[in-house]
């Protein structure tokens, strides 16, 4: 028997989030895709201090437009004390409460696991940090691209004359997506056991498991990988090269029955395949300056379109190097309709469809909020009077 239409897997569940930059705001976007009720605890007035990156989406912030969807804001000023009695409420109704406050501040806020499992123990408590709870750096700060050098990937990702970092916020997605899954493992223990349970995801951890390859390649004191830009470090033909016109494929290569078919119907210089320089991954790779002059000569007087033929007919992976104007008009994701409006302070904007997709619901698509929007809806639900908001109004609460 097939779901009724519109049902998300996650309605009825409630998540507050003390969230601020990308790591636990692209976790509980998902959440709120998924269609959990994410209220995000925002300074009144303020608000999240990714709303100041820039102003490149219409006058919104490019970081904060990607993560915030189809939440609701909340202005509420934590430091004072009639807050207190706000998240009270709050946690009551919750299911999850997700925080990547600056180390140790949401423990002297009281809202640490400890302190709140008693009174409420369905509560699933995440927390993201740079470091995670317990040795020498719990209490040190961290940003994106600190983990990124810390976790090593700095040191492989490069030219053999620099490292570099990366170009998205890698860390952060990192550690939110982990969070993410690690909330759902959890609800699904608490339908086991009755219980929440507490998440505690680093960005160190979360990005240290991504550089698995390199880290297991550099094994007891072995050489890591060599920087190689955009090409692979350790295969080869695989990564970029330019074509007549200007342009540049990407072509990848994985196995000596590819090669050999490169060699004929690409190339279209079958005896590369007996050259003893070539004839295996580790060989390609030792020679590759030589190879690479061969190839780019080779591609030399054929546009992209016509390099691209060959490749698709000779059945050898390629891509072209898109810039941003090329991925929001990419063919491919037009024919699969991923595209959709959301609602925003500064109008519709579109936005991506979450990348799986299921036969039985297509996720929420909400408003972006602006700072405090549903303030008033939000306490109403938790059974303020109008008279009582209007208090904590004049006071600042929020």
């Amino acid at each position: 028997m097939s779901a009724a239409p519109g049902i998300l897997p996650l309605e009825g569940i409630t998540v507050v989030s003390l969230e601020h930059a990308i790591a636990a705001p692209f976790c509980t976007r998902q959440l709120a895709d998924m269609g959990a009720r994410v209220i995000k605890i925002e300074r009144p007035g303020v608000g999240d201090f990714a709303r100041g990156y820039d102003e490149r989406v219409r006058g919104l912030s490019s970081h904060f437009v990607w993560t915030n969807r189809s939440k609701e804001s909340l202005g509420l000023d934590l430091k004072q004390p009639d807050a207190a009695e706000v998240m009270e409420r709050l946690l009551g109704q919750a299911d999850v409460l997700v925080q990547n406050l600056a180390p140790g501040a949401a423990a002297r806020l009281g809202l640490s696991f400890d302190a709140l499992h008693a009174r409420f123990p369905r509560l699933i408590v995440c927390d993201i940090s740079g470091y995670g709870e317990g040795g020498p750096y719990q209490d040190k700060k961290a940003y994106d691209l600190l983990i990124q050098s810390e976790s090593g990937f700095v040191s492989v990702t490069g030219t053999p004359h620099e490292g570099v970092k990366a170009g998205c916020s890698i860390s952060d997605i990192a550690a939110g997506m982990y969070a993410y899954s690690s909330i759902l493992n959890a609800l699904l223990l608490r339908q086991r056991t009755g219980e929440g349970s507490r998440v505690d995801v680093s960005m160190l951890e979360s990005m240290v498991e991504w550089m698995g390859y390199p880290m297991y390649y550099a094994f007891d004191g072995a050489p890591p990988p060599a920087r190689a830009g955009a090409a692979h470090a350790t295969i080869y033909p695989y990564g970029p090269f330019p074509v007549a016109g200007g342009d540049t494929i990407m072509l990848g290569l994985q196995n000596e029955r590819e090669w050999k078919v490169f060699c004929e119907q690409v190339l279209r210089q079958p005896e590369l395949a007996a050259d003893e320089r070539y004839a295996s991954n580790s060989r390609r790779t030792a020679n590759r300056d030589a190879l690479r002059a061969l190839i780019v000569h080779a591609f030399s007087t054929l546009s992209i379109d016509e390099v691209t033929e060959r490749l698709e007919a000779a059945h050898i992976a390629n891509a072209r190097v898109n810039d941003m104007r090329g991925v929001w008009s990419h063919p491919q994701l037009a024919a699969r309709d991923r595209w959709r409006e959301v609602d925003s302070p500064a109008g519709p904007i579109p936005a991506l469809l979450p990348p799986a997709v299921s036969n039985r619901y297509e996720p929420r698509m909400g408003a972006i909020p602006a700072v405090g929007e549903n303030t008033d809806a939000v306490l109403a639900s938790l059974g303020y009077a109008p008279d009582e908001v209007a208090r904590l109004r004049a006071a600042e609460v929020v």
